[in-house]
């Protein structure tokens, strides 16, 4: 609620301003930081709703970005043709306000059972703590998951490999109606495009989360998000083919396709890979190192066209990114699960050798022909 009503300031606050330094601090600073508050919380209450259909509740939920791609590029001319952008940021602040109202129907969920731990760092020492720059270190290491990050290696690969895929990602959403408009399509028609992406998600996002939530497919999501991937990087390459409007709607529907899975499996792996009392963390990380790579890539492929002229190298570029960490994602995942399998059969004879020889059981020792006898040790626990 309270980044509701922050974005929503922004907005309005952005309806006032005359100069583009005071858009940077209202329109991006106070709207960007509300809608942080906004989106981490209502992705991590979901995570703690739901447990044998999260895939799918994930899916759902993220049938409002599919929407607001739709209808926003289309709100957004009207609005500019008919009120000018002082009226057009006042009636975004208004829209954004209902965030108040949705984080006013969400509950607290009551657990009864200490929350399951997969892979997490060793617990924090209980001596006193050598200052307070240490104890402010330790608190921000924590409540930032770098803990997370160095000690559980399946969370170190996906944001890394996130970060690297985010570097593409976004690119055909930024370049594609200036790349149909340069090849002689009409604007309106151009804008079309991506209103044709927003749509088909909506449809295609529910179906991807049942799909991820099968119990035959709960050990393979990662792998499901890798491929996702893969596929959205070689739909660019189509799209950097060929300009033609009829090209390009073929493509905008297979790009929703990967799309639509890398929407609806992004929070769903992140869920699976770290544990759910530390998500909140975890998601803070990760979404702050994604927003750095946000940040950076735009930039980074204007000056590429600039230095080009050519937008087919943009797309390049964004099946480069895709392509690549779609295959460091499934490669490193496949050689941690490879580890995971073989450290198991060593624990298990770990566990059964220790549990024989406090229960004096007759082992023998394929070194040996002999058989050797253990002493019997009970321990009695409580009564």
């Amino acid at each position: 609620m309270l980044g509701g009503a922050l974005a929503s300031l922004g907005m309005v606050a952005s309806s006032f301003c005359h100069t583009l330094s005071q858009l940077y601090l209202t329109a991006g600073f106070i709207t960007g930081l509300g809608m942080c508050f906004s989106f981490q919380s209502s992705i991590t209450v979901l995570g703690f709703y739901f447990s044998r259909h999260r895939a799918l509740a994930n899916a759902l939920a993220s049938v409002g970005v599919s929407l607001g791609i739709t209808l926003w590029p289309l709100l957004s001319r009207y609005l500019l043709e008919n009120l000018g952008w002082r009226g057009t940021f006042l009636i975004f602040g208004g829209v954004l306000l209902h965030c108040c109202v949705c984080g006013a129907i969400l509950r607290p969920v009551a657990t009864s059972t200490a929350p399951e731990t997969k892979e997490g760092p060793p617990p924090p020492s209980k001596t006193s703590s050598p200052g307070c720059l240490a104890a402010c270190g330790a608190a921000i290491q924590r409540h930032l998951a770098f803990d997370i990050l160095r000690h559980n290696a399946g969370y170190r690969v996906f944001t890394l490999g996130v970060m690297w895929m985010i570097l593409g990602f976004p690119l055909p959403h930024v370049f594609l109606v200036p790349y149909a408009t340069r090849h002689g399509v009409d604007e309106h028609k151009a804008a079309l495009l991506i209103s044709i992406i927003g749509f088909s998600n909506i449809f295609l996002r529910p179906v991807a989360g049942l799909l991820a939530g099968r119990r035959d497919f709960a050990g393979h999501r990662k792998y499901l998000f890798s491929l996702a991937a893969l596929l959205n990087g070689l739909t660019n390459l189509v799209c950097a083919a060929s300009a033609d409007f009829r090209v390009l709607v073929v493509y905008c529907l297979v790009y929703s396709v990967s799309m639509s899975g890398i929407g609806a499996l992004l929070f769903q792996v992140l869920m699976d890979i770290v544990p759910m009392d530390r998500f909140s963390s975890a998601l803070g990380l990760f979404t702050i190192l994604e927003s750095i790579s946000i940040l950076t890539s735009p930039p980074l492929a204007g000056l590429l066209l600039d230095t080009t002229n050519n937008f087919s190298y943009v797309f390049y570029m964004s099946s480069f990114f895709l392509i690549s960490a779609a295959l460091f994602m499934g490669g490193s995942f496949c050689v941690l699960q490879k580890k995971e399998r073989q450290g198991r059969p060593a624990e298990a004879e770990g566990a059964i050798t220790e549990v024989a020889s406090e229960r004096g059981l007759t082992v023998e020792d394929p070194r040996s022909s002999e058989k050797q006898l253990y002493t019997e040790i009970t321990y009695v626990t409580s009564v």
